[in-house]
Parts: C-alpha cells; sequence; structure tokens
C-alpha cells in the first residue's frame, strides 16, 4: 500500500512548504493514493452509503439500486438488480487481482519457500479455524448460515493502516501481512464457493474450465496478443456465473491464470537488444548527416525499426500479473469498491438494531472477528514457531505480529458480501452488517494504537 515513488516525491516536497500540512497528508495519503487498492474511497462510500440509508432519501436510494437491469439475446434473458449487477458483474475484477496476488506470492513472494511461509501459513489457519469456533461457541446454532461472515479480513483496511506508519516499520511487517492475507482471501473465496452455492450447473463450469484451460495453453505457447485472453476470461465468467457458482470465483480463477513471470529476463533482453541498440544509434547519427532528404528519410524509418523492436522486447521483460493489477487497481479503488459499499451497506439506525448487537449473531460476529482474529493469528503463529516449524522475520516483534492479527479483525469487504449471502435482504443482515462494522471498527482503532506504540519509540 506504499506509495509510488514520484508520490513520494511529491511529499517530500510538499514538507519544505507546510511541515505541519504536509505530515497530515503524509498519514492520510495511503488511503487514497497508493500503488495497490486503497480504502479511502470504500470508507467515504460506506459513510455515504450510511447516511443515504438512514434519512429521507432511504427508501428512494434503496429503490435505485433494487432496479431490474436486463440483457436480452434473442429469447434469452438475464435480469438482475443494479445491486446484484455489481456483485455479479463489477466485483469479479477485484477477485482478479486478489487471485493474482495470491499466485505472485506462492511463487515469487513470502509463500514461495518453506521457511518464509509456513510462519503466515500457520497464522493464517488459526485465523479461520478460531474465529469459526467462537462464532459457533456463542451463536449456538441460531443462525449459524452467518459463520462464513467471520472468516475473511479486509485487505485493503489493514495495508492502509500499515502505510500510516510505513516509514517507521520494517518492510517485513507489511510482506507478513501481505502473506497472511493471502491465505485468508483464499480461505474466504472457498467459503463463498463451498457453502454458499446452492445448486451447481455442471455444464457451465465445463465450459469455464475450457475456457481456463486455453488461457493456460496460450500462456504455454508464448502467444502475446491481449484480446484472445480477455475473450477467454469473458466466457470463464459466463460460465461460472451460469454455473450458480458466485461469478467472484471467476474472477480468481482468472487471477490464477495471468503469469507472475515475465517472457524475457533480463540477461536474455540484454543479449537480444545489444545489436539493436547500436544499429538504432547508427541509422540515427545516418539521418543526421544525410547528405539528401530520400537518404534520410531511409535512415529514419531504420532507426524506427529498430526502437520497435527495442519497445518490444522491453514490454517482455515485464510481469504480466503487474500490468494486470496496475491496470485493475485504479477502476477497482475509485469505482468498484465503492459502488459494492453503495450498493450493498443498508443498515437502518434504530434502538432494536442495536440490540441486535448483543444478539447471539452480533456478538458472535464481533467477537470473531475482533478477538478470534487475533487469537487465532497469534497462538497458530506462536506454536508453529515454538515447535520449531517456522521461523518469525527477524526484524518483525511478537508485539508487531499482534498487530496485524488485531489489523486482520477488520472484516469489511468481503464479510459484508458474505452476510448478504447468507442472509439475503432480512433483518438478520442489517445485524450481521452493524456487527461487522462494529468489530472493523474495534479492530481499527486497537491496531492503529498498537501501531503507534510499537513505532513510538523508533527512529522516524
Amino acid at each position: 500500500m506504499g506509495l509510488t515513488p514520484r508520490r513520494a516525491g511529491v511529499i517530500g516536497a510538499r514538507a519544505k512548504h507546510s511541515p505541519a500540512a504536509a505530515g497530515f497528508l503524509d498519514r492520510l495519503e495511503p488511503f487514497f493514493a497508493g500503488a495497490e487498492v486503497t480504502a479511502g474511497p470504500l470508507m467515504l462510500a460506506a459513510i455515504a452509503a450510511l447516511l443515504f440509508t438512514n434519512f429521507g432519501t432511504a427508501a428512494a436510494y434503496e429503490r435505485f439500486w433494487d432496479t431490474d437491469l436486463s440483457i436480452a439475446f434473442g429469447a434469452r434473458e438475464v435480469s438482475h438488480t443494479l445491486a446484484e449487477w455489481i456483485d455479479h458483474a463489477l466485483l469479479p475484477l477485484f477477485f482478479v487481482v486478489i487471485g493474482a496476488d495470491v499466485k505472485r506470492e506462492l511463487v515469487r513472494g513470502a509463500l514461495s519457500r518453506r521457511d518464509t511461509a509456513l510462519f503466515p501459513l500457520a497464522g493464517a489457519i488459526g485465523g479461520l479455524v478460531v474465529p469459526v469456533a467462537l462464532f459457533f461457541l456463542i451463536d449456538r446454532g441460531a443462525t449459524s448460515v452467518g459463520w462464513g461472515t467471520v472468516v475473511a479480513m479486509d485487505t485493503a483496511f489493514g495495508l492502509g493502516l500499515i502505510a500510516m506508519f510505513s516509514t517507521r516499520l520494517p518492510a517485513g511487517v507489511r510482506a507478513l501481512m501481505l502473506a497472511f492475507a493471502a491465505i485468508d482471501d483464499v480461505g474466504g473465496l472457498a467459503v463463498i464457493a463451498f457453502a454458499y452455492t446452492a445448486e451447481i450447473d455442471w455444464i457451465g463450469l465445463a465450459v469455464a474450465g475450457m475456457a481456463l484451460g486455453t488461457m493456460f495453453l496460450l500462456h504455454r505457447l508464448r502467444w502475446v496478443a491481449s484480446i484472445p485472453y480477455v475473450i477467454l476470461a469473458l466466457i470463464v465468467w459466463v460460465g461460472v456465473l451460469e454455473s450458480g457458482v458466485h461469478a467472484t470465483i471467476a474472477g480468481v480463477l482468472v487471477g490464477l491464470a495471468v503469469p507472475v513471470m515475465p517472457r524475457l529476463d533480463h540477461d536474455a533482453f540484454g543479449a537480444r537488444v545489444q545489436k539493436r541498440i547500436d544499429e538504432f544509434q547508427e541509422a540515427n547519427e545516418e539521418a543526421n548527416t544525410a547528405a539528401d532528404d530520400d537518404q534520410a528519410q531511409a535512415a529514419e524509418h531504420r532507426a524506427a525499426d529498430r526502437l520497435g523492436y527495442i519497445q518490444e522486447m522491453t514490454a517482455a521483460t515485464d510481469e504480466t500479473s503487474e500490468r494486470v493489477i496496475a491496470g485493475l487497481t485504479p477502476w477497482i479503488s475509485y469505482v468498484v469498491l465503492p459502488l459494492f459499499a453503495l450498493s450493498n451497506i443498508r443498515i437502518h439506525f434504530a434502538p432494536e438494531l442495536f440490540a441486535g448487537l448483543v444478539s447471539p449473531l452480533g456478538l458472535a460476529i464481533v467477537a470473531g472477528l475482533a478477538l478470534g482474529k487475533p487469537l487465532g493469528f497469534l497462538s497458530f503463529s506462536w506454536a508453529a514457531s515454538a515447535t520449531g516449524l517456522a521461523r518469525r522475520p527477524d526484524e518483525v516483534s511478537w508485539m508487531m505480529v499482534v498487530a496485524i492479527g488485531v489489523l486482520a479483525g477488520i472484516g469489511f469487504t468481503i464479510s459484508l458480501f458474505i452476510a448478504q449471502l447468507a442472509f439475503g435482504n432480512g433483518k438478520e443482515r442489517e445485524i450481521a452488517s452493524l456487527a461487522i462494522l462494529a468489530a472493523s471498527l474495534l479492530s481499527g482503532i486497537a491496531g492503529w494504537l498498537l501501531l503507534r506504540h510499537i513505532v513510538r519509540d523508533r527512529p522516524a
């Protein structure tokens, strides 16, 4: 969630003009201008949704999101409300990024080696098991269908809070949070796929599977053009949607299909372009010293040809996953997640709703997220470390591990989504959503205070 180098330079220059303002913006900006999915627009949209649903505009506001939008092709027609289209058609883009991030961690990141992977892996397992156990212990079967709401954490908010202290925390804290979040996201997606899918159309899954297999085949054949991949990704989405499995799973599958290795490594790049660079320089000098226009034009054409070759070879050194994530991230941060919050947060504040916080469902969700996540992550990672199965990163203290576990209790986006799948539009959904918001607020404040305490005595 760190800022891009250019933005960091802007903040550094701004500090010369107004140190107080720059210090404030330096803390705030990671929520709105990060290189990855940012939490600021989502937070503002959530506040706006709460305002709209609790004032005189509530009926018209909800009626707007419940408006049907139909797409017809001949006799075939698909009809969903605007809110459902956001869930089915836009939210999968968010999960494409999650899938690509998970694959990158597995292939090249913190989960790619045993000694670096087992610590967050053990913690993530605890962060999945303990919250669910707490939920069932408190709920006692009253609303057991809602157990999935305590499974998933909100990566954007957690990383946003860590980014506020990024200059005074070791890099291992963010890496550990990412690794934990990657495994946690897999658990949340598995819950959506297997626990909240009522009926499966295997023909749709077969179509999606064939399209996904074709994507992998094109990768093996080193197919470069992006249009076939886009078409195949749409087929995967349609197949999963028709199967009855929620379309967000299509996003994960497409994300996992995105290559994380460049087509050309740096050594091969240097060997291939050096001759073309020399030829470009020769052609450029010839164009500048040509005796007539025809000779100059021919030299310029040769120079342009060599530049085109170098440009293509340079593009081949990029990771496809990086390009996909960079292209989707602004849309997810500023369009997809805010629209999801605006269309899905429907909490009507009333005394009886707040009373629902102390109902078995409300208490089970708050305890599962705010207590279960940190307890599970800390206990399982400590056990793995104590038995020698895993090793805590050297620069990361146990207090930092506790802070990461506390931040994992912020269960916003996916938790709200699972609440909608579990309860539909009934009163229980409102209680679950309010409990998720309460647990997220408690976890966010507690995590921020812990991080502030940790960095207090560290050099700036």
